[in-house]
């Protein structure tokens, strides 16, 4: 409804951009949405299943760990059944990122420092490039290098900086640089702090992550603060909030972080009011059922959700579509933000619901409607 203010804008920062398969990275591409499965990648049926709840829910790019033979010979069964680029997690086992890229993958995560020798680290790039992989350098404060913590006594933003700047040096000594660099800690200050220092140093596209952030409450509200701070200063070209939930709970979460700071939009952006002794209707279950029966919806629109008349026809003259509580039953329905129709408790969820997928088909044909035209 209401148009891009001054106050709300972000400049961001020009990465180079790369390509993870189809899709692009950095630059002025949109901020990429990802996740990791977490069935037994041998285990091919279970991982496509989990990758396609991921792929409804809008992941952009999906991750899969092959720490063993077992895994890499699934790949490429996976590979082929996805819709989206697959990501081949990879620690210590050169062979594995040789299997990987060979299977398919459109990424590999390593760090090369942990790959092995300077041939084995050859090796894997010259892999990657054979195969049109890109290469994730990824970080993290958990898994710092001895030296480095005999250096710094230990994690700190430094370190981490150190060492994503000693594994991008031994790419680029391989004339490799179709990379991505991610500085993940489960200590929010000291992954923002570490993606602030590498950002001023490095051109590359950077993967945001609050490392194993917690369960979904605790690790929703720590990702969005660290991943949302360092997105509203313009740092970061794709994300992943690490949840102890399910993969497609992450991609949900994601959107959600760039929804509310207007990065990118995917979806219906709910707004609704906690709810008090005035609501003229169940305000938490009534949102409660539309979240869960409009996940369907891939159309950017806002929908307004509020209990009375005390902030419910503002919010309504801002948002797609929007009802507010009235007495007796009664509730007020805004479209486009003017007063339309009333509507009783009986029957106003599948009554809303129809609403927005009435708002969402029109909304998509007039940007068929406008392609047509541009063509």
């Amino acid at each position: 409804m209401s148009s891009i203010r001054p106050w709300r804008t972000i400049e961001r920062r020009l990465s180079r951009q790369i390509m993870v398969g189809s899709v692009a990275v950095g630059g002025d591409a949109p901020v990429t949405v990802q996740t990791m499965t977490n069935t037994p990648t041998s285990d091919a049926k279970a991982t496509i299943d989990q990758i396609r709840r991921c792929e409804e829910a809008g992941v952009d790019i999906i991750r899969v760990s092959c720490p063993d033979v077992e895994s890499t010979a699934a790949l490429k069964q996976i590979v082929r059944a996805a819709r989206v680029p697959i990501v081949a997690d990879i620690h210590f086992h050169y062979k594995r990122a040789l299997e990987a890229a060979d299977a398919g993958a459109a990424c590999l995560r390593i760090n090369p420092g942990n790959i092995g020798s300077a041939e084995r680290v050859r090796e894997v790039v010259n892999a990657a490039k054979a195969n049109g992989c890109a290469i994730r350098i990824g970080v993290n404060g958990g898994s710092l290098e001895r030296d480095l913590l005999e250096k710094y006594g230990e994690p700190c933003p430094e370190a981490l900086v150190e060492s994503a700047l000693d594994h991008i040096r031994i790419l680029e000594d391989h004339d490799f640089r179709n990379y991505k660099v991610a500085v993940k800690a489960s200590d929010l200050f000291l992954a923002v702090a570490a993606y602030q220092q590498l950002a001023d140093q490095v051109d590359c596209p950077l993967h945001l992550g609050i490392t194993e952030a917690g369960g979904f409450v605790g690790g929703t509200v720590k990702s969005a603060i660290g991943i949302g701070s360092l997105l509203w200063a313009g740092i970061g070209d794709t994300i992943r909030v690490s949840l102890s939930a399910e993969p497609e709970e992450e991609v949900r979460v994601g959107f959600e972080i760039l929804k509310s700071l207007g990065i990118r939009n995917r979806g219906v952006r709910v707004i609704s009011c906690p709810s008090c002794a005035r609501q003229g209707f169940d305000v938490i279950r009534t949102v409660q059922a539309l979240e869960e029966r409009l996940q369907h919806i891939k159309t950017p629109m806002s929908l307004s959700v509020l209990g009375c008349v005390v902030n419910g026809p503002g919010e309504a003259r801002e948002t797609d579509i929007g009802v507010t509580g009235g007495g007796n039953g009664k509730h007020m329905v805004y479209l486009s933000g003017v007063t339309d129709h009333h509507v009783q408790d009986q029957g106003m969820i599948d009554h809303i619901v129809r609403l927005v997928e009435a708002k969402a088909a029109e909304i998509e044909a007039a940007e068929e409607v406008g392609a047509e035209a541009a063509e």
